[in-house]
């Protein structure tokens, strides 16, 4: 394709022709998918930013991915766990070839449960019974080969006596007492509104009967 791409950019009639520009358009693009080699696309792994949850209950920690592959048979999940104030962090959690693997050494080898589904792109786990010292940054990474390339996601729990007011409820109950308040300014205006109408009115009707009784009288005296 290169050969050939050569001799035409080399004719004497080159770039006479519409139809010599299309001619290397095509040899271009066939040289250049020519010479990309073949590689791993790039895989997307998602997971929560923040978990809450309460001392003693569990907690699911969701994983799941996206790839322009149809899924493996070589799907693979790993998680690994780091402490709150820990920089190293272990291995916890492996699926690979249809098989869950739990550390069975480690901080939670009686309480991780792998609750994924693989054929959905779903690596989620959860863990049982928690535990003040479960605080700490979880990781999911996720493999769907030929895509391997891609960055791993993480979620970090945090452990409560009782769980904290969150940031979107206060923010929704200062929005509704805002509404609220507008709705009885513009109630309140509306009805002052009403009131000074009603107001004038009744002054009006008022003022012409008693410049019609006035009418009446001196009619009256001047017969």
């Amino acid at each position: 394709a290169g050969l050939i791409l050569h001799r035409v950019l080399s004719r004497p009639s080159f770039g006479s022709s519409a139809e010599t520009m299309l001619t290397v358009l095509v040899l271009a693009s066939v040289v250049l998918l020519g010479i990309a080699p073949e590689h791993s696309q790039a895989i997307t792994i998602y997971t929560g930013w923040e978990r809450h949850a309460l001392v003693g209950s569990d907690v699911r920690l969701s994983c799941s991915f996206f790839s322009w592959r149809w899924i493996s048979d070589d799907v693979t999940f790993s998680w690994t766990y780091r402490p709150d104030g820990s920089r190293d962090s272990i291995s916890i959690f492996h699926f690979t070839g249809g098989e869950a693997y739990v550390d069975n050494k480690g901080p939670f080898r009686d309480r991780l449960e792998f609750v994924g589904n693989p054929g959905r792109r779903d690596g989620s786990i959860l863990i049982k019974n928690l535990d003040f010292s479960d605080n700490g940054t979880f990781t999911c990474d996720a493999k769907n080969p030929p895509d391997i390339v891609g960055r791993p996601s993480s979620v970090r729990l945090l452990v409560f006596e009782k769980l904290p007011i969150q940031a979107g409820v206060i923010t929704g109950a200062i929005i509704g007492v805002v509404l609220g308040l507008l709705v009885l300014i513009v109630v309140i205006y509306y009805l002052m509104r009403f009131l000074v109408a009603r107001r004038v009115f009744s002054l009006s009707v008022s003022k012409h009967g008693k410049k019609k009784k006035e009418g009446s009288q001196q009619r009256q005296i001047k017969v």
